[in-house]
C-alpha cells in the first residue's frame, strides 16, 4: 500500500470535516471514517467502527468491507482482541504480527483460520457512541502497521471522537427544532380553537387531542392541518 502524503491527509481530514458539518447524519459519517481510514493510515487494508454492548457484544457500527466487519464478529468469538481492550483499558492497541507471542492468542488463531488479516489497532472513541466504541484498524501484511501507522490513526480516532459529539449535538438541534416548530403549531391551533369555541386554553387541547385519537394522527401534524385550514380561510 502506498503511503499517503500529508496533502492527501489533509485533505481527507477536510473532507471529513466538511462531511459533519454540513449535517450529515452519524452513519454517514462513520462509513466515510472507515473509509479513510483505510486511505491515510499507513498500511491499513481494514476499517470498523464498533460499540461494546453490556453482554459484552461488539456491534459493528461502519466498516469498509466484510473483512473488517468479520473482525467484529471474531473478537466478539475469541471475548479479546484490540477493540475490547481500547475500550476498557482505555489505550491504543496495536499487534503488527498476530502470527507470532501475539497479545490476543484465541483471537489470534481464530483470524489466522479465517481471515487474511495479520496485523491490528485499536483505538478508544472517547465522545459519542456512549463512550463504549473504538475505531480498530487492520492489515493484511504482517508489519505493515508501523508507529507511524499508529500516529496517523491516533489522529484520526481523535477526529472521530470530535466528529461524533458534533453529528450528535447537530442532531439533537434538529431534534430541538423540530420539536419547537411543533410547539408552536400546537400553540396557534390551541388559540383557533379557544376563539371558535369560546372555551380555555385546556379545553381547547383536550379537544385537540381527542382529535388527534379519533383521527389516528399526530397531535402536531394535526395541529398544522387545523392552522392551514385556517390560513386558506383567510386567503
Amino acid at each position: 500500500m502506498t503511503t499517503p502524503s500529508s496533502r492527501e491527509t489533509t485533505s481527507a481530514f477536510a473532507s471529513l470535516a466538511q462531511l459533519v458539518y454540513t449535517g450529515n447524519g452519524p452513519d454517514d459519517v462513520l462509513g466515510a471514517i472507515c473509509r479513510t481510514a483505510v486511505e491515510i493510515i499507513p498500511g491499513a487494508d481494514h476499517a470498523c467502527i464498533s460499540t461494546l454492548h453490556k453482554n459484552q457484544q461488539l456491534v459493528t457500527r461502519a466498516a469498509s468491507d466484510d473483512v473488517a466487519a468479520l473482525m467484529d464478529r471474531l473478537e466478539s468469538e475469541a471475548h479479546e482482541g484490540p477493540c475490547l481492550d481500547s475500550i476498557v483499558e482505555d489505550s491504543v492497541q496495536h499487534d503488527p504480527d498476530i502470527r507470532s507471542n501475539s497479545k490476543w492468542p484465541r483471537l489470534a488463531e481464530l483470524t489466522l483460520a479465517r481471515s487474511t488479516v495479520r496485523g491490528m489497532l485499536g483505538y478508544q472513541l472517547l465522545d459519542g457512541l456512549s463512550g463504549r466504541a473504538a475505531l480498530n484498524v487492520f492489515s493484511e501484511t504482517p508489519d505493515a502497521l508501523t508507529q507511524e501507522s499508529v500516529d496517523v490513526g491516533a489522529v484520526l480516532a481523535a477526529f472521530t471522537s470530535v466528529a461524533l459529539a458534533a453529528a450528535e449535538r447537530e442532531a439533537s438541534a434538529d431534534n430541538l427544532r423540530r420539536g419547537l416548530h411543533s410547539n408552536r403549531e400546537i400553540g396557534k391551533a390551541v388559540g383557533l380553537l379557544m376563539a371558535a369555541h369560546k372555551v380555555g386554553d385546556e379545553e381547547a387541547f383536550q379537544i385537540l387531542r381527542s382529535a388527534s385519537s379519533r383521527t389516528n394522527t399526530k397531535l402536531a401534524d394535526l395541529a398544522e392541518r387545523i392552522n392551514a385550514s385556517h390560513r386558506d380561510g383567510l386567503t
